[in-house]
Formats: C-alpha cells, structure tokens, sequence
C-alpha cells in the first residue's frame, strides 16, 4: 500500500493537483521549496500553498497517510466499505468522523463533464424506481414516502450493460424526466422506456424515444442493476441510508459499478484520488444540514 509516510504520498497529491507544474496561487511564480509542514513556499512572493487545500481533505487535522489508507480501502473492495467497519480498519476514534469521510469521498466519485451515455451503444434503457421499506398505501409511481430515482443504463446488443446513471428526482414529471435524460443521455442515441405518460413529453432535441412493448423483457438489464443496487446497500449499508444522503450513496454505486471490469484496483484507486484532488471539502455541518447560528 503506497501510504507509508506523509513524505511519500504529498508529491503524489501534487501530481494530480498540479499536473502542469506548480504555479503560486499568490503570483504565479513557479518556484518553490518543502517546508517541514510538507506546504510549498513560494520562492518569489513567500506565500505558503498547500496540497489539501480545494480537495476533500482539507483542514483534517488527521495525517494524509490515514486518508490515502481510507481511499485505498473504498476503492480495493469491490463492494465498498460501511463507517463501521472504517472506523475498525483505520483506528477512528469515532463512527462519525468514518461516517464524515465516507460522505467527502463519495463526493469526489461524479467526475465533471463526464461523457452521456449512448456515445459507444446502441441504445439507452431508461425507467424509475422508488426507494424507501415497505409501506401501506399506493404502490408505484406516486407512491408516498417513497423516494423516486431515475436511472439509465447502455446497452449494446448481446454484448450486455455498459455504463449506468443514477439521480434522485423530485417526482416522475415529463419535467424531471427531461432534465435527467438531457444531463446522461447523448444526443441521438435511442432512450426505450415503458409507457409511462410523462415520456411522451420528451422534447429534449436529439433525444429519440422508443416505448419497448414488454417492458419487463426489454427493461430486464436496468431492473438487474436495481436489483444489485438495493443488495448493495443491504448488505454494505445494513439499509441505513437516508433519503437526504441517497444521491451520494447512489454516486457510489454507479462509480463502482461504472468500473466493475477493471482488472487492476489501482486504477481505480488512482482515478478516485484524482477527483479526490479537485473536489472541494464540505464540513460536517453542511453535510448533515446543520446551520451556525449566528450569536446578536
């Protein structure tokens, strides 16, 4: 595990946070010098950048080497890692400081400007689900204390499923359904889904919508990826995971699965630390919600 010392994995940081070469945030000057506190001092201005700054682990007072483990282990188990048993792994003195981190990595697992689906594939499934136990009342679309999720997988004939998406949606409006398909699906690229009213209204331009007349056949592929995605937070997650948190939970999932035919876990390591290094932190509070209030 490349996470022996603060000293070896800082440059590591740097690489991917710099690829070009430093340039001072202060003036722009590309020479500098370690200090003992592993920052870089600018040899022109003095000014004391830092690797962590604008990344998920900034201002953690624990050791980079620690967080280079705990990366190492969300991305080397391919069915992920709960808070409990990080906590276990890395000595944490507390559930919600595993907790905490587990929610900033997740953060950094949707790349920017990442490429729609359907570029390399024939087609796109796309259909909701809805999450949430079991609960008396109506069932399906409209269903109430329930949460609805749109999803979207490639397929490209006998070949199998490619790539997935996955995006908690307010309700199963034409509105919702526009704004997920122009945000996943290529422009051109064939979108089959069932009869659901609300795809009618598809007018995103370029979008070429097919209604599938078995649904439960044609659709079998993303019901599959449903099916392992409820599983998954069963099994990893015991189930734990609230409405509020479900999108980063569902960001997860689709990371993982996104990369499930990698033969070599490093790259997956490796392509984690580099949205990692990009990604800004969010504290505690704002992950959970929580709001200062401010003393008069």
């Amino acid at each position: 595990m490349p996470v022996s010392s603060n000293l070896s994995v800082t440059p590591d940081l740097f690489k991917l946070k710099w690829p070009d070469g430093f340039k001072c945030p202060s003036c722009g000057h590309e020479k500098f010098w370690w200090t003992q506190k592993h920052k870089l001092h600018c040899s022109s201005c003095g000014h004391q950048a830092s690797v962590t700054v604008g990344t998920v682990i900034e201002n953690s007072k624990k050791p980079l080497t620690l967080w280079f483990k705990a990366i190492f282990l969300v991305s080397f188990q391919k069915s992920g890692i709960n808070a409990m048993n990080l906590k276990h792994l890395l000595g944490l003195g507390s559930y919600q400081t595993a907790w905490t981190w587990l929610q900033k990595i997740r953060r950094a697992m949707v790349k920017k400007n990442r490429q729609p689906l359907g570029e390399n594939t024939d087609k796109v499934l796309v259909d909701e689900i809805y999450m949430g136990g079991k609960k008396s009342g109506k069932r399906g679309r409209g269903a109430e204390g329930k949460t609805p999720m749109a999803i979207a997988v490639e397929t490209n004939g006998g070949r199998g499923m490619g790539r997935i998406r996955m995006q908690v949606i307010k309700n199963c409006g034409s509105s919702q359904l526009n704004f997920f398909l122009a945000n996943n699906v290529a422009s051109g690229v064939p979108v089959c889904t069932d009869g659901w009213r609300d795809y009618a209204g598809t007018d995103i331009q370029g979008i070429v919508h097919k209604v599938v007349e078995n649904a439960k056949e044609s659709l079998k592929p993303l019901h599959l990826v449903v099916l392992l995605f409820k599983r998954w937070l069963l099994g990893t997650h015991q189930g734990s995971v609230s409405e509020k948190h479900l999108q980063y939970y569902a960001d997860e999932f689709v990371f993982r699965f996104n990369r499930r035919t990698s033969q070599e876990r490093s790259k997956v390591f490796r392509r984690l630390l580099e949205q990692i290094a990009v990604t800004k932190a969010q504290t505690y509070n704002k992950i959970v919600g929580k709001v200062k209030k401010r003393l008069t």
